[in-house]
């Protein structure tokens, strides 16, 4: 075993990146009995990690004459891979590598490109995203409107006051009438999370709108999710059931945990992480799920059930997406929701078989996202001003 004597010598250990980036069962054992025997160095392996995440990703270890030679390199592949005939103006060039080791351990060669003019063949192997201008996140209640550029956190309590909490803003207290539904419109490329007057907790997905009362009352305590997706951690009530409407069918909850996407360019469905739910379409019966289980909604009005890894489902809301063997396109919708891009799939050729295997860490800075996705699914990007093109890698 390596000797481990401050944090970055975890981000020279192949066995720490793989850890991170592609983990498997092995991998996760031998890391869960390292932190169980090695105690005293659980601060530096967190601090590791946090670098790994925020920083590593995007820092450049390499001398003018390796950049010079990756460059030569990346523009070749761009020439036999997509045909663009120039680039003329080279500004600046930066080198994105997974901390030092990375680019030892899968020989990472990526490129951001500043300025360009960028000409390619429509019918060769690439994805072009474009990013969206970001909307403002929006309260909407009977008395007012309110808007919020950044993330924010509201907190209800029994009394229906409002806490509201933006990052580096003051926090703010609304006061919302009792039993008049609320709506709260998260856009693309923007979260939040909603503490419900009976203590449940709701993380919203970018693109989602939720529909809840500022207090419950009567005998049931009802949201209604109108597009988008929510992880909920429901408060036990016994003598209150709790219910999620969305436009098809009705999640009834026996105090739990789960997952519901709804979003219009997906099949809907609901995974349950603990408890118990069952989910009811109009006019059909319940269909119950145990705990690990997905079920997804047809057309028809039934549900297909199936085993599945809860962690790739809600991990979203720990600020990382996780990934098995997942298609490019579904990868890249769920990047384009969280970060507010729409990528155009026509233009490739092989790259919607390309699929994805381990975790990309959502970071503020994109350049970090992308080059993940290229660590793990062999591919490589450029960035122009708000478009991103994804090549697919030579052998």
């Amino acid at each position: 075993m390596p000797t481990y004597t401050r944090y970055t010598d975890f981000l020279k250990d192949k066995q720490f990146i793989r850890w991170q980036l592609v983990p498997d069962e092995e991998v996760e054992a031998y890391w869960k009995n390292f932190i169980e025997q090695n105690p005293d160095l659980n601060p530096d392996l967190e601090q590791a990690i946090d670098y790994l995440k925020t920083t590593g990703l995007n820092n450049s270890t390499l001398t003018d004459a390796e950049r010079l030679h990756l460059l030569n390199k990346i523009e070749s592949t761009i020439e036999r891979s997509v045909k663009i005939t120039k680039i003329r103006r080279i500004i600046q060039l930066s080198v994105a590598s997974c901390a030092a080791i990375a680019l030892l351990i899968v020989g990472l060669n990526h490129f951001v490109f500043q300025e360009k003019k960028i000409h390619y063949s429509a019918d060769k192997e690439l994805i072009v995203g474009n990013l969206l201008n970001n909307k403002d996140i929006q309260l909407i209640t009977e008395e007012d409107s309110l808007s919020f550029q950044n993330d924010v956190q509201v907190e209800f309590d029994k009394t229906g006051k409002a806490k509201i909490r933006q990052v580096d803003s003051e926090e703010k207290t609304v006061e919302l009438t009792k039993s008049k539904q609320n709506t709260l419109i998260v856009p693309y490329g923007k979260r939040s999370t909603l503490t419900l007057s009976d203590g449940s907790k709701v993380w919203l997905n970018s693109g989602s709108v939720l529909e809840f009362p500022a207090q419950f009352t009567g005998n049931n305590r009802e949201v209604r999710l109108a597009s988008g997706e929510m992880y909920i951690e429901v408060a036990p009530d016994g003598k209150k059931p709790f219910h999620v409407r969305t436009s098809d069918f009705d999640v009834k909850v026996y105090g739990t945990k789960f997952n519901v996407s709804t979003y219009a360019d997906s099949p809907q469905s609901v995974v349950l992480v603990e408890g118990r739910v069952s989910l009811q379409p109009t006019n059909k019966k319940e269909t119950f799920l145990s705990p690990s289980e997905q079920a997804t909604y047809s057309d028809n009005g039934t549900f297909n059930r199936q085993k599945v890894d809860v962690n790739q489902f809600i991990s979203w809301k720990n600020g990382y997406l996780e990934f098995d063997k997942t298609p490019m396109t579904e990868v890249l919708k769920q990047i384009g929701r969280y970060y507010n891009l729409s990528f155009d799939f026509d233009n490739d050729v092989n790259l919607q078989r390309r699929t994805c295997t381990g975790k990309i860490y959502l970071s503020e800075n994109l350049d970090n996202v992308m080059t993940t996705i290229g660590l793990l699914s062999s591919t490589k990007y450029i960035k122009d001003n708000n478009q991103v093109f994804i090549i697919n890698e030579s052998n």
